[in-house]
């Protein structure tokens, strides 16, 4: 049986899923988003302009197309019930409803479900829902805080005093911001990584862990962004994790799939490896994104055989990954995330990315080439056999993207960088 895919979302990460629904033995892939992207093009059978909170628009596509699976990319679109809307007109998608989606898009039902549930990993906390009363609690902590707004901002909303900023600007970000209500919570030190779980009817299957860089510049330095690039190991294990590290944080992510019951579709744990294990930075409800990137092109599974067995009632089938390394690394426009300019051409396609993969993320495709927007650009994923090795394949292909009109975080996934994760670690282990 053919199966006809719905991708809804035009970003980086969807372009990575529609390339995993492209490689499937037997699949037609469609496409609705707010964006035309470029990568996405070129793969689909159809692509349509639908905001992707319009859960109507993107159920009427669906049935138009004769979709029999849908694949959510972005977290708005959960938030907005799209999976909601798709399921109860009998389209199956693959990603939580808005109730499981909470999980992700409200920080304070996030943590007090984890305080109920007795997850482990639970980093202490309070919750507000007055900025006075949040900003009182702030100055008078013993120690630094992390300031969480409630929903979703994109990645960009969360602030770390003692990091980012002084607790003094933490009080002015409270009161002076534009959210109302806040989780603020125990400052954990040590080192992210993330873990996709593929969940369906109480079964899930881990995938290797990655580790994202958030922040816009060299040496982990600048504000926060969506992700400028990440990296993955030859083994489920980053280089300065065990394999008991790793375990640890499957086992924090199968108690929330316990707890959830009916959840579907990725479960995104963000972990921090502290000395004492991991603990939970945050969970999300879908594919991470540059994560997707480094994990579906490694998946060896046919994706959309697995999305066809969670329809059907047979749970997670067993995932077979490449033993391969993966670094990605995306471009992004000058002055991101601040002060971003568009309108750089973008001097790279797939069949000059050499042996990368390019994945377009925020562009503008005009009829003489393509061309950046105020947002991420496109990304770069090289393979080998070594993180270090895939780095040089990713800068081989950034090489003939150029640089002009765009930025880049060259650190990622390099000797020196690994080398300082590992020795951030084993000195946190010492103390």
């Amino acid at each position: 049986m053919t199966e006809t895919v719905l991708l809804v979302g035009g970003g980086g990460r969807e372009h990575a899923i529609a390339r995993a629904v492209d490689d499937a033995d037997d699949a037609e892939l469609y496409a609705c988003a707010s964006n035309r992207n470029p990568g996405i093009d070129a793969l689909a059978a159809g692509v349509e302009r639908i905001e992707e909170t319009d859960a109507e628009a993107i159920v009427d596509y669906a049935a138009s197309v004769g979709a029999t699976l849908a694949v959510i990319g972005p977290e708005a679109a959960l938030a907005a019930g799209v999976a909601d809307a798709l399921d109860d007109a009998g389209v199956y998608a693959f990603g939580p409803r808005a109730e499981a989606a909470r999980i992700e898009t409200d920080k304070t039902f996030q943590r007090e479900f984890m305080a109920e549930h007795a997850i482990p990993g639970c980093p202490a906390f309070e919750t507000f829902d007055d900025p006075a009363a949040a900003a009182d609690h702030l100055r008078n902590a013993d120690e630094d805080l992390v300031i969480k707004p409630r929903g979703l901002t994109g990645g960009k909303g969360v602030r770390v005093v003692g990091d980012q900023l002084t607790r003094a600007e933490g009080v002015d970000y409270i009161l002076d911001g534009d959210y109302e209500e806040f989780v603020l919570e125990e400052r954990l030190v040590g080192e992210e990584f993330t873990i996709q779980a593929f969940v369906a009817d109480g079964s899930y299957r881990v995938t290797p862990a990655v580790q994202d860089h958030k922040r816009a510049y060299e040496g982990d330095e600048g504000p926060n962004t969506g992700g400028m690039g990440s990296y993955s190991d030859a083994t489920f294990e980053l280089p300065f994790m065990t394999e008991a590290d790793y375990a640890a944080a499957v086992e924090i992510i199968d108690a929330v799939v316990e707890a959830l019951a009916d959840y579907k579709g990725v479960l995104y744990g963000q972990f921090m490896l502290t000395a004492e294990g991991p603990k939970v930075v945050e969970f999300n409800a879908r594919f991470g994104d540059p994560e997707a990137m480094n994990t579906l092109p490694a998946l060896e599974t046919d994706f959309v055989e697995l999305l066809a067995a969670a329809r059907d009632g047979e749970g997670m089938p067993a995932l077979e990954f490449a033993d391969r390394a993966t670094v990605c690394k995306y471009a992004v426009p000058d002055g991101y995330p601040t002060d971003p300019t568009a309108g750089a051409r973008v001097g790279i396609d797939p069949e000059s990315a050499g042996e990368a993969l390019l994945f377009y993320a925020s562009v503008d495709a005009r009829e003489d080439g393509v061309y950046t927007t105020t947002s991420r650009s496109f990304a770069v994923v090289g393979h080998g056999e070594t993180i270090t090795g895939a780095e040089a394949v990713a800068e081989d292909a950034l090489e003939q993207a150029g640089e002009t009109g765009l930025r880049v975080r060259h650190d990622i996934g390099t000797a020196e960088l690994l080398q300082r994760r590992i020795d951030h670690m084993d000195d946190l282990r010492d103390d």
